[in-house]
């Protein structure tokens, strides 16, 4: 008995997700980004009332110990919410987490400031790897399927962008981006300054993506399926939808992975020049470089510095292998065998 289309499409699905699991590093990437966001979203109502806390009668870059260096009161006065203080063993155990990973040179709790800002990466993250997969995509598979003179103006386009430097980009952007988006904002600085940094990554993230499009549509062009499908009056967009964009989804996918870790990288380095998340919002990155700042030849405050990049480095790890799982997944020529 034949299967209908819906049948096919449930038996991919499930083929996908297979070979997925058989991947066992990509499985176990999987459960801890999972874990990782719990976490985060569950302790957000919490962190952001006190991230920015200051103690400075209590902890000032105090070493990681497991006895709260804040009396329980003084938590909950931060809280600034009854429903908070409503959840009693959830909120202590939350302030029983507070001198986990020590406290900085302003008394803040690394731990309170650790859980939002990688929230805040992975938004950052995520956001410009959305950002370059749609304008990468677009561009690269507009260039192929219009061939011609209109490829070669759009692909020198991005040749010319390529020369740009990176950094004179994202400090272009800031200049001239800064105002109005603060007018948009009502005069709010912060939310104008993620978005620039968003708009920045993002806006340099795209041109590796649209050369790989391009080729690979280029090369999908020539396949006996698409000249049949053209033969049969198919149009440009079906083309795009039924044929083309179903057998790219794999690269895009995997660039999209890769671009996630990338901008959070990124976010760090553009923190340490002081034109990246800006204070007292904390991100992966601007921890990074407020604990290299406290590091120096006399006196260590070596948590400051190795549960930032720690946080970092298991979040672009295990995203890194969630990459190479979907890509494994999405690839129909793809016979991964178990690993590990």
């Amino acid at each position: 008995m034949p299967t209908s289309s819906t049948d096919n499409l449930i038996l991919n699905r499930r083929s996908r997700w297979s070979r997925f699991r058989a991947n066992r590093l990509a499985v176990a990437g999987l459960i801890v980004f999972v874990s990782i966001l719990l976490i985060v979203i569950v302790t957000l109502p919490w962190t952001v009332h006190w991230y920015n806390v200051q103690s400075l009668d209590h902890a000032v870059r105090a070493t990681p110990t497991a006895h709260p260096a804040v009396p329980y009161q003084a938590f909950n006065n931060a809280l600034q919410d009854s429903r908070l203080i409503s959840w009693p063993g959830l909120s202590r155990f939350i302030w029983q987490a507070t001198s986990w990973m020590g406290h900085d040179d302003l008394g803040r709790s690394l731990f309170h400031r650790i859980l939002p800002a990688t929230l805040l990466s992975l938004i950052i993250g995520g956001c410009a790897a959305f950002v370059a997969v749609v304008l990468g995509s677009t561009w690269g598979a507009t260039a192929a399927l219009l061939g011609g003179r209109v490829d070669a103006v759009m692909m020198r386009m991005v040749d010319v962008l390529y020369s740009l430097p990176y950094i004179l980009t994202v400090i272009l952007m800031k200049v001239a981006l800064t105002r109005p988006l603060s007018s948009l904002f009502d005069g709010h600085a912060i939310p104008a300054n993620l978005l620039i940094l968003v708009l920045a990554i993002g806006s340099v993230s795209w041109l590796t993506l649209a050369r790989v499009v391009r080729g690979q549509v280029l090369s999908l062009r020539k396949q006996p399926f698409v000249e049949a499908a053209r033969a049969n009056g198919a149009s440009t967009l079906y083309l795009l939808r039924h044929h083309i964009l179903p057998n790219v989804a794999g690269p895009i996918v995997v660039y999209a992975t890769l671009v996630v870790p990338q901008a959070i990288l990124q976010e760090s380095f553009l923190s340490f020049l002081g034109i990246g998340v800006q204070q007292p919002i904390p991100s992966l990155g601007r921890l990074a470089a407020d604990g290299v700042e406290a590091v120096n030849a006399f006196v260590g405050f070596w948590w400051l510095i190795a549960f930032p990049c720690s946080a970092l480095v298991v979040t672009l790890i295990a995203l890194n292998f969630m990459g190479d799982g979907i890509r494994d997944a999405l690839d129909p020529k793809s016979s991964q065998a178990p690993m590990i």
